[in-house]
């Protein structure tokens, strides 16, 4: 059985709109959660898992593009050649042509 570390709590006071504090009674009335702290702490932690998948894109696949772009900027094509050309294989892809 796996242990969970248990972090030391602070106390917060947060303002929220209606609608929001009305989702977190909801969230607890409907058995999901436990308490409006366990919504919150949930939430949290989804804002976080996706501050670290962004900071993984933009490390792992954005930083690389952009330094192979500086490296060599003629492999670079103007946003309208871009267009024409999805436009082109998007035209090709409805008449049933290669690629469909």
């Amino acid at each position: 059985m796996k242990t969970r570390t248990i972090s030391p709590v602070e106390k917060r006071t947060v303002s929220l709109p209606t609608e929001q504090a009305e989702y977190i009674d909801s969230l607890v009335a409907s058995g999901g959660y436990a308490s409006a702290s366990e919504v919150v702490r949930a939430g949290l932690q989804a804002l976080q898992e996706r501050d670290a998948a962004i900071e993984r894109w933009l490390r792992d696949e954005v930083t690389p593009v952009y330094d192979a772009m500086q490296a060599d900027p003629e492999r670079g094509r103007q946003a309208d050649q871009v267009g024409a050309c999805l436009r082109a294989r998007h035209d090709e892809r409805l008449k049933g042509g290669r690629g469909a």
